[in-house]
């Protein structure tokens, strides 16, 4: 109880969740008077980091960085505008879908919003749309991020999972394009009762011109998918490959990225991973102790008197998980929840740890879009200048096919491992 209480004070008074993690595991070893456990506190942050999939991670942020300063985004946003710009609401689709291209490269919900806020929306504010309708429906289309590979929070669940990093990778495909075409029908019908404006109809040779303008910048995703789901190369090869990519594009082909650039781009992108690693660092820590402390088991003996069966289990966890999304973003939310319910999940339901990785995975990314943080939100409200509350309401209809979604996907596995 004291363990649990220093939590919630640590987390109230607002120190960072690695931080609050590793005081927690210290509280509980001071209260269990076992401080013999200390000589091990440095031994499980080291293994919590040694895995060879944690390398992507840094590679990851890495090739958003070189695109970023490499003017690719810029041509994926002009190509997706000469296919659908001309439609009822053509640049609510550009947004959407543009953002589904960058999702394959960034595989970070705040990057991705932040980047495509200062990118998408003024041109839709300047096209007639609401300002606090564009910067929602960029925070929803962030959500992509971290489930259409590469991503982020997977590798992290694949390792805490000891889940191949490929195999949850792959498992994000069906469910990203599941959530793509949904938020497509939503802006559809949105556009036909709001009225939204068309964009103007570009001539065939313009439209031509500017995709081969584009296509070479799609080879960065498709080296780093294409070669994961072809067995060509792991993830972590994958992703060194894409940034050898994403320079020699930027460098060659958009001719916007120096080679002056880079080391500053290294630094950021060094510094970026150092604290995603530290917090993994301090979820094993904390993870020994859940452990130890006979956490899992005490939560598994109270679900099971709730849950009778797999489905009824998956339910559970969605609501449960929805809740903890709620006050606890992403990676950290997962990094504290999976030690506990995935034991659960695969030893007393039989259920994939893949499908559990997935549906825990979108849960916790709606996170992201849900008060009180709502860390989309507030990034696009930190670009933009729209209020995170008034977006919330405007995009509720994202919201709850996001949860119709969510609930098929618990529903039927298949859906999470058709790839894996």
């Amino acid at each position: 109880m004291f363990s649990f209480g220093a939590f919630v004070f640590l987390m109230l008074i607002g120190l960072p969740i690695s931080i609050v993690l590793c005081l927690t595991a210290v509280a509980y070893i001071l209260q269990s008077d076992n401080t013999v456990l200390f000589a091990s506190f440095p031994t499980q942050m080291f293994t919590g980091l040694d895995s060879y999939g944690l390398i992507a991670i840094p590679l990851f942020i890495l090739i958003g960085e070189v695109m970023n300063g490499g003017g690719i985004t810029r041509r994926i946003i002009d190509m997706a505008m000469a296919f659908v710009g001309a439609m009822k609401g053509g640049l609510a689709y550009v947004n959407l879908l543009a953002n589904m291209f960058v999702a394959s490269i960034l595989g970070s919900a705040a990057a991705q919003v932040a980047l495509m806020s200062q990118m998408v929306v003024p041109e839709m504010e300047r096209a007639g749309y609401d300002k606090t309708f564009a910067a929602g429906l960029t925070a929803y289309a962030g959500m992509l991020g971290p489930i259409i590979p590469p991503s982020i929070m997977f590798v992290v669940y694949s390792v805490m999972a000891q889940v191949p990093v490929g195999t949850m990778l792959a498992a994000g495909i069906i469910p990203g394009v599941m959530l793509t075409v949904a938020f497509c029908v939503i802006i559809a019908l949105m556009g036909y009762v709001y009225n939204y404006p068309r964009g103007a109809k570009l001539p065939m040779r313009e439209r031509v011109s500017i995709t081969l303008k584009a296509l070479p910048t799609l080879f960065i995703p498709l080296i780093i998918v294409g070669s994961i789901l072809t067995g060509l190369a792991n993830p972590t090869e994958a992703a060194a490959m894409g940034v050898i990519a994403a320079v020699l594009v930027g460098c060659l082909v958009t001719r916007d990225l120096k080679l002056a650039q880079l080391p500053k781009m290294f630094v950021k992108a060094g510094v970026l991973s150092a604290g995603i690693l530290f917090l993994i660092a301090a979820a094993a820590v904390f993870s020994w102790v859940l452990v130890y402390g006979m956490v899992p088991q005490r939560v598994a003996a109270w679900i099971q008197t709730v849950a009778k069966d797999p489905i009824t289990f998956m339910l559970l966890v969605n609501v449960i998980l929805l809740v903890i999304g709620t006050v606890i973003d992403g990676a950290p939310g997962l990094i504290m929840t999976v030690p506990i319910l995935l034991p659960i999940a695969t030893e007393v339901y039989g259920i994939d740890p893949v499908h559990f990785g997935v549906v825990a995975v979108i849960n916790l990314v709606l996170g992201f879009l849900s008060p009180p943080v709502g860390l989309n939100f507030f990034v696009a409200a930190a670009v933009t200048g729209a209020k995170p509350g008034k977006m919330f309401i405007v995009t509720l209809p994202f919201f709850f096919i996001s949860c119709i979604i969510l609930v098929l996907l618990s529903i039927f596995p298949v859906l999470s491992t058709f790839f894996a």
